[in-house]
Protein backbone atom coordinates (compact mmCIF):
# COMPACT_ATOMS: atom_id res chain seq x y z
CA UNK A 1 0.00 0.00 0.00
CA UNK A 2 2.58 2.54 0.86
CA UNK A 3 4.16 1.77 -2.85
CA UNK A 4 0.89 3.49 -4.44
CA UNK A 5 1.40 6.21 -2.13
CA UNK A 6 4.25 7.08 -3.23
CA UNK A 7 3.49 6.78 -6.62
CA UNK A 8 0.47 8.95 -6.50
CA UNK A 9 2.79 12.02 -4.37
CA UNK A 10 5.26 11.33 -7.34
CA UNK A 11 2.39 11.83 -9.45
CA UNK A 12 0.94 14.97 -8.19
CA UNK A 13 4.60 16.65 -7.69
CA UNK A 14 5.08 16.19 -11.69
CA UNK A 15 1.64 17.31 -12.45
CA UNK A 16 2.37 20.19 -10.29
CA UNK A 17 5.66 20.91 -12.10
CA UNK A 18 4.28 20.15 -15.23
CA UNK A 19 1.63 22.85 -14.62
CA UNK A 20 3.54 25.28 -12.97
CA UNK A 21 6.13 25.45 -16.07
CA UNK A 22 3.96 25.91 -18.83
CA UNK A 23 1.82 29.04 -16.87
CA UNK A 24 5.29 30.10 -16.19
CA UNK A 25 5.95 30.49 -19.81
CA UNK A 26 2.44 31.69 -20.39
CA UNK A 27 3.18 34.38 -17.51
CA UNK A 28 6.54 35.55 -19.12
CA UNK A 29 5.36 35.85 -22.70
CA UNK A 30 2.34 38.00 -21.06
CA UNK A 31 4.67 40.23 -19.30
CA UNK A 32 7.41 40.78 -21.85
CA UNK A 33 5.05 40.56 -25.27
CA UNK A 34 8.18 40.14 -27.81
CA UNK A 35 7.33 42.47 -30.58
CA UNK A 36 8.04 39.94 -33.24
CA UNK A 37 4.57 37.52 -31.50
CA UNK A 38 2.98 40.50 -30.89
CA UNK A 39 2.72 43.17 -33.71
CA UNK A 40 2.56 40.38 -36.52
CA UNK A 41 -0.74 38.84 -37.59
CA UNK A 42 -0.97 34.96 -38.80
CA UNK A 43 -4.41 34.09 -39.83
CA UNK A 44 -6.14 36.77 -38.08
CA UNK A 45 -4.37 37.01 -34.58
CA UNK A 46 -0.70 37.12 -33.41
CA UNK A 47 1.90 34.62 -33.06
CA UNK A 48 1.60 35.02 -29.08
CA UNK A 49 -2.34 34.55 -29.27
CA UNK A 50 -1.62 31.32 -30.98
CA UNK A 51 1.39 30.49 -28.51
CA UNK A 52 -1.29 31.04 -25.38
CA UNK A 53 -3.89 29.34 -27.48
CA UNK A 54 -2.11 26.00 -27.68
CA UNK A 55 -0.40 26.39 -24.23
CA UNK A 56 -3.99 26.61 -22.74
CA UNK A 57 -4.49 23.35 -24.59
CA UNK A 58 -2.01 21.48 -23.68
CA UNK A 59 -2.42 22.89 -20.02
CA UNK A 60 -6.08 21.41 -20.15
CA UNK A 61 -5.38 18.06 -21.90
CA UNK A 62 -3.14 17.70 -18.94
CA UNK A 63 -5.12 18.48 -16.43
CA UNK A 64 -7.68 16.01 -17.83
CA UNK A 65 -5.17 13.19 -18.48
CA UNK A 66 -3.56 13.20 -14.48
CA UNK A 67 -7.21 14.53 -12.83
CA UNK A 68 -9.65 12.41 -14.42
CA UNK A 69 -7.61 9.49 -14.24
CA UNK A 70 -7.38 8.60 -17.98
CA UNK A 71 -4.23 6.25 -18.10
CA UNK A 72 -6.23 3.87 -17.58
CA UNK A 73 -8.82 3.98 -20.07
CA UNK A 74 -8.87 3.02 -23.47
CA UNK A 75 -6.83 4.84 -26.00
CA UNK A 76 -10.48 6.01 -28.03
CA UNK A 77 -11.79 7.39 -25.11
CA UNK A 78 -8.95 8.71 -23.23
CA UNK A 79 -8.65 10.53 -26.35
CA UNK A 80 -11.94 12.33 -27.12
CA UNK A 81 -12.37 12.94 -23.12
CA UNK A 82 -9.34 14.66 -23.04
CA UNK A 83 -9.93 16.42 -26.80
CA UNK A 84 -13.24 17.41 -25.81
CA UNK A 85 -12.17 18.78 -22.29
CA UNK A 86 -9.50 20.57 -23.86
CA UNK A 87 -11.67 22.51 -26.61
CA UNK A 88 -14.74 22.85 -24.07
CA UNK A 89 -12.34 25.04 -22.17
CA UNK A 90 -10.57 27.05 -25.54
CA UNK A 91 -14.49 27.95 -26.61
CA UNK A 92 -15.31 28.86 -22.97
CA UNK A 93 -12.77 30.93 -22.52
CA UNK A 94 -12.79 32.43 -26.26
CA UNK A 95 -16.76 33.21 -25.47
CA UNK A 96 -15.23 35.21 -22.30
CA UNK A 97 -12.91 36.95 -23.82
CA UNK A 98 -15.06 37.99 -26.62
Amino acid sequence: MAHAHESSKKRIWIVLIMLTLITTVEVALGIVKPPYLHLTSILGTSPLNWIFIILTLVKAYYITWAFMHMEGEKKMAKTFCCLDSSFLNLLFSNAIVN
